[in-house]
């Protein structure tokens, strides 16, 4: 796929002026958004990233136009787990609602920077030692298996209370933190000295948390393109409609209840694929002589596509089948009545 510079800078200005739009737009004047706004500009920036698909689709054909919407795709559906780390931190910290839009802004423009690192090292790595996929494959299989675990073993997400990073708690013990919250501010004086709120915390907080994502992420993306230009593209897309996301869907995230074996579906595929993949390009002289194994095809991206886009629409419909259910269910059971004793009075 040849990017000419042209390209990559326009990608770049199309991103600064989307978190552009959110900081003067949104977060300049601190609100709490109605249930209208944030669907209206969560579609607004799903349209972007499918508009931007399409530009893809005409510019360099068909097939970097599907690797790009099976990583979109694959990156907005794996974002969602963020969301859940997300409300446990905003809880943690106290975050008062008007103020919760410029602590998430902030903390996934962190997060896109992180990203982009990432990705470069993730280039690099993949561009010297093809033999990586062995290990981003073993690795997404074995997060699949944890996912689904904890599927098992909950039966809904983790809403275990927030511990703070090893990052966070560092900071905390260097610089002096405020008690509260200081309006929005995210540096301020007190006595004389100078002091950080709970807000910057919050907001490094979201910020780094987001690194942990990024390792399963990452090598996810990296399963279905190679490209780091649609790499960088669709990550940058997914992390910035999460804002909008947050409060579109904030206090329905439990019942996505099968959230989790839908993830598990989905980089377990992307494990076994990229593990294919290892072994059509195979260097390792202890794996089939050093020689390269075509016994089973890899997915092509319209498979791989299917698959994402199928998993979670199953995953979905089954979550709100079971909501109902229970729903019903509830409903259905009699209140429990008590019998009078032998001289309750009546």
């Amino acid at each position: 796929m040849d990017v000419p510079i042209l390209a990559w800078l326009i990608l770049a200005a199309v991103i600064l002026v989307m978190i552009a739009v959110d900081v003067l737009g949104h977060v300049r004047t601190p609100h709490a958004p109605t249930l209208k706004e944030a669907a209206w500009w969560s579609v607004a920036y799903v349209a972007m990233a499918i508009v931007f698909g399409f530009i893809v689709w005409a510019v360099w054909g068909a097939e970097y136009g599907g690797q790009y919407f099976a990583g979109y795709v694959t990156e907005k559906s794996l974002s969602v787990d963020n969301l859940f780390v997300f409300v446990i931190i905003i809880a943690a910290f106290r975050i008062p609602r008007k103020y919760q839009q410029e602590v998430l802004l902030a903390g996934i423009i962190i997060a896109i920077v992180l990203r982009a690192v990432f990705i470069a090292a993730g280039v690099v790595v993949i561009e010297n030692f093809s033999w990586v996929f062995y290990l981003f494959g073993a690795f997404l299989i074995w997060t699949a298996i944890s996912q689904a675990r904890q599927g098992v073993e909950t039966g809904e997400h983790d809403e275990s209370e927030y511990h703070e990073n090893r990052f966070v708690r560092t900071v905390r013990k260097i610089i002096p933190v405020t008690e509260g919250f200081v309006g929005g501010k995210l540096v301020t004086k007190v006595d004389g000295r100078r002091m950080i709120t709970p807000m910057l915390l919050a907001i490094i907080a979201i910020g780094s948390a987001d690194i942990l994502f990024a390792v399963d992420s990452i090598p996810a993306i990296f399963g279905l393109t190679k490209e780091p230009y649609l790499v960088f593209a669709a990550n940058a897309f997914s992390l910035l409609g999460l804002r909008q996301l947050y409060f579109l869907i904030d206090g329905l995230l439990d019942r996505l209840v099968y959230l989790h074996y839908g993830l598990a579906a989905i980089l377990g595929f992307i494990g076994v694929k990229l593990l294919i993949h290892a072994l059509h390009t195979n260097e390792l002289a202890f794996i089939n002589g050093g020689a390269e194994w075509h016994a089973i095809p890899e997915p092509e991206i319209p498979v791989s596509l299917a698959w994402i886009v199928g998993v979670l629409v199953l995953t979905v419909w089954a979550s709100l089948r079971k909501n109902k259910r229970d729903a019903q269910v509830a409903a259905a059971e009699p209140h429990a009545v008590t019998e009078p004793r032998d001289g309750d009075p009546v």
